[in-house]
This record gives structure tokens, sequence and C-alpha cells, in this order.
């Protein structure tokens, strides 16, 4: 064999020799698998649900009386100012009626006011007139019993002297009667009072009446249903629209059952529209209903937007991160490392001193993140193996 062939077949040994040691150390080495550190830090633990938006209170709007619908100047979705003219009603009877009554009220002032500038003072003139006709009628009736007496005139002029006393006593008594029913006290004034004040609350309904020929909106908000037109017949009973308030809006949303536990009122939460997944803003949980879905499991729940974007509109659909607990300092690591998580005792395999280690340990509250607290069987630093890795107990590994 000649020398270049030696150094030939020295050098294949020699890488061979090489391979085999790199192979031989590799499989004393074990596998490199990528392993998940144990850290501190902080565990937020959130309930995810989805709903939609809603408002507290809807006001359904229509109209008390039957009417004509004449014009309708807002649409569906339109927002509006409290006292805006949503639906208008034909108001020519109505408008009659009102003129009519402030016209029987002129009439029962102008009554009232003739009592006190001429029935009352007529009233007083004629009591004083009756007084004067009874005092020389009776002086008239002295005078002839006095010459019946001396046989001067006879029966008959004596009977017509007492006679005209009688009848003067009967007018002053006439016309007293009718000086106090004239009178601020008297029937009379009271019957124009009360004929006044008849009017007035007529007038009072026949505007009224007419007022509820135009139909304003009582709040500010946005109409979310319109089911009226011009031309239209307006009826009690019937509505005509429906009205969300401004500056109310909030999320029902359905939790699973399983949850329950975790939700207390007052928990704050951050919500996003699904038609703007990326902007999230504050609300907070301010109900829980006692009952729950049968049909769904489910329990629903409302929370409250303080500033709700602009956005937002009514019936939206929304997902909703409820923060039910934190832990500032908590020890964790990925729920994906965690094996039988849902059994009674969940374990992990851990790399230690070069070969994988089953450990059990107790586990704690879950984050929103994939995260769960470790309470015992782990210590930080150390690092765990995920679950979808196939590693036994025992076998050499180098953690990643």
């Amino acid at each position: 064999m000649s020398a270049a062939r030696k150094r030939s077949a020295l050098i294949a040994t020699v890488l061979a020799l090489l391979v085999f040691g790199g192979m031989i150390a590799f499989l004393m080495a074990g596998p490199r698998i990528t392993a998940y550190e144990v850290k501190r830090g902080e565990l937020v633990q959130t309930v995810v649900a989805s709903g939609r938006v809603e408002s507290p209170r809807r006001i359904e709007i229509g109209s008390p009386v039957v009417g004509t619908v004449v014009a309708v100047p807002v649409d569906e979705g339109q927002t509006v100012a409290k006292g805006q003219l949503l639906v208008k009603l034909d108001d020519s009877e109505a408008r009659a009626a009102v003129a009519s009554a402030r016209t029987a009220v002129a009439e029962a002032e102008a009554k009232l006011t003739q009592l006190d500038r001429t029935g009352a003072p007529v009233a007083a003139e004629a009591v004083r007139q009756a007084q004067a006709t009874l005092d020389n009628a009776q002086r008239q009736y002295e005078r002839q019993r006095d010459l019946f007496a001396k046989g001067f005139v006879g029966q008959a002029v004596l009977d017509d002297a007492v006679r005209a006393r009688d009848v003067a006593a009967s007018q002053l008594q006439a016309a007293r009667v009718q000086s106090a029913s004239m009178s601020a006290n008297g029937a009379d004034y009271a019957v124009a009072r009360t004929a006044l004040a008849q009017a007035r609350a007529a007038l009072t309904a026949a505007e009224a009446h007419l007022d509820l020929m135009t139909i304003e909106a009582p709040v500010a908000g946005t109409l979310i249903s319109r089911a009226v037109e011009a031309g239209s017949v307006a009826q009690p009973g019937k509505v005509l629209l429906v009205l969300s308030p401004a500056g109310e809006l909030q999320l029902t949303v359905q939790i699973d059952e399983k949850n329950l536990n975790y939700l207390k009122l007052h928990q704050h939460a951050l919500a996003s529209a699904d038609a703007y997944p990326d902007q999230r803003f504050p609300c907070e949980l301010v109900y829980i209903n006692p009952g729950i879905d049968p049909s769904r499991g489910s329990v629903e729940v409302k929370l409250t937007v303080p500033s709700p974007p602009n956005y937002l509109l009514q019936d939206m659909t929304v997902s909703v991160d409820i923060e039910v607990a934190k832990r500032p300092d908590a020890l964790s690591i990925p729920l994906s490392a965690v094996r039988d998580a849902a059994g009674t005792k969940p374990w992990v395999m851990v790399v230690a001193d070069g070969r994988a280690q089953r450990r059990d340990v107790k586990l704690g509250m879950r984050g929103g993140s994939g995260q769960v607290e470790v309470l015992d069987g782990l210590a930080p630093g150390e690092r765990v193996i995920p679950a979808t890795e196939t590693v036994h107990p025992g076998r050499k590994v180098r953690a990643a």
C-alpha cells in the first residue's frame, strides 16, 4: 500500500471515530428539548365571554291620543336631542278647541268684571232707593193712621197706606238679598268665579290636548326603531318609535355556569367590539342574574360602560375579559406544561440534573395568558417540559 493510500485510510478512520464518538456523546447527553422556566410575576385570572351591547332601558314612544300623522322628521338610527320633534299629528281640531276655550275664559272674566264694576254698585244703589221708599211709605202710613183716628179718612185709605208700607219693606228686603248676592262673598259672585275656573280648566285641557299633537324626545338618545310614516293613524298603545337613551349603554353577556363562583359585583373588565377587536374599553360588572339558563348552562351578567366609545352601537357583538383574581407575585408555568391538569393529581416533567423527572404539583388560579399558578412542587428557575413532549422519567435530556 502506498503512503498516499495509507494517509487516506487513516483520515477516514479518524473521521469515522469522530462521528461515532459524537453519536455516543449525543446519546449519552440525551435529546435537546424546549423547556419552560418557572417564573415569578403578576398573574391575572379572567373569565372570558361574549355578548351584546344593550341599553339598560329602551323607551317605547307612542301617542296617547288618536290622530293622523302628518310628519315624521327623524329616521331610524338618528341621534336626537331632548325635546326634539319626533312625530307631528294633525292638530286642526285641537287648535279650534283651544280657541273656543279661550273665548269661554274671556266671557267668564268679563262676567266677573261686570259684577265688580256694575252689578255690585247697582245693587247697593237699589238698596238705598228701596230704603228711601220704605221710609216714605212708613211716614205716609203714620199720617193716614193719625187721620183715621181723628175720623178724617176711611178704613180704605188706611189699608192702602199699610199695603204701600209692606210692599216697600219687601222691596227693601229683595234689594238687600240681591246686593248680598253680588258682593265678593255672594252667590252670584261665587257662580261667576266658578264659571271662570271651569273655563280656565277647559282651556288648560284643550292646550294639553294640543300639546299631544306633537311628540317630542323625552331624553337625548338614538332612535333604534321607527314604525310610523306620514299618513298613518296613531293610536294609544301603538309603539311608533323606540329610543335608546344617550350615554346609557351596558353589555349583556352569557357566562358558563362553571365560572359563577369567580364572579363578584364591581369586578373590572376589558371589552372589545368584534368590529373593532384592537380597541378595548373598560367596563364594570354590575349585575349577576340569580337564575341559570338550563338550555345553555350559563348565567347572564351585565356590565356598565362608564365611557362608551363613539363606535359602540346598539346590539353590537362584544368580547369581555372579566378580571376575577390577581396575584402580584405568583409562581407560574404555562398550563400546556401540566399533565393531567384536569385530574386530581396534576404533575409536570422537570429537567433535573440533565434528566427528566416526574414532579407532582399543586395548582392555583389560572391566568388569562395561558399561565397557571403553582402553589407547591416547583421552585423559581426550574424548567418544565411541555406536555406535548413524550419523555419518560429518568431519560437524559438537554433543556433549551
